[in-house]
């Protein structure tokens, strides 16, 4: 499947996006690479530079690269899958819309601290995190995301970059939603579990070990969750 132009445009600001916002330029970049199966070689290739010059921007003993080496470096990649695997073609099937009930972009980023007030949430791990910015949110129905959603699905449900939270919905324990975040290549800054009363200790481990923050809101409604998301 070849990209369409808007296809092709939403995908660069999406990548280039997590990798500019990400705490490590460089793991990103190669994270990015190694998802899409295109080797270091035929990267370097593409962007007329040595393996080893990219070896070093991806391990980080080069000073980190700039935005335009980013888009650069984004655009090979995606125009390296296009002609090989396309793995980024499957990204343009549509993820199950009932597994996502909302999902949206904040103009301004807001603090990990007012999405836990506005949501009227208990911090279970991550109360030193809670100065991150947020920059969006997906709210998720747990049972759906888990059975219907595939490592490609679970990579749309994060917008144009992981700075997020995502919220799961339906929750028993927490353990489920936990660990399809700790598969996930990409990682959200923030998870909120809407339902349980009461969280598996697992749950709270894995999110300390990928520096994620962990809340559960007792908030009565999906939708007052949502209402409360959009009030930014």
């Amino acid at each position: 499947m070849i990209l369409m132009s808007l296809q092709y445009d939403e995908i660069l600001k999406r990548i280039v996006g997590d990798v500019v916002l990400s705490d490590n330029v460089g793991l990103a970049l190669r994270s990015w690479r190694e998802k899409l199966n295109v080797k270091q070689v035929e990267l370097a290739k593409h962007l007329g530079i040595s393996p080893a010059v990219l070896s070093d921007y991806e391990s980080g003993r080069r000073s980190s690269p700039g935005t335009t080496f980013v888009k650069k470096y984004v655009k090979s990649l995606v125009e390296i899958d296009q002609k090989g695997s396309k793995i980024l073609g499957k990204l343009d099937v549509p993820v199950s819309e009932t597994a996502i009930l909302a999902i949206g972009e904040y103009k301004q980023p807001v603090s990990a601290k007012q999405v836990v007030q506005a949501l009227e949430a208990e911090v279970l791990s991550g109360e030193e995190l809670l100065n991150q910015q947020i920059h969006g949110y997906t709210v998720l129905d747990s049972i759906k995301t888990i059975l219907t959603m595939s490592g490609l699905d679970f990579i749309k449900i994060f917008g144009f970059n992981s700075e997020r939270v995502l919220v799961f919905t339906k929750v028993g324990l927490g353990r489920s939603p936990i660990v399809a975040v700790r598969v996930s290549q990409v990682k959200p800054r923030m998870v909120v579990l809407h339902g349980p009363k009461q969280v598996d200790p697992l749950a709270v481990e894995i999110s300390k070990k990928d520096d994620i923050i962990l809340c559960i809101t007792r908030l009565q409604t999906e939708n007052q969750v949502i209402a409360n998301l959009q009030r930014f």
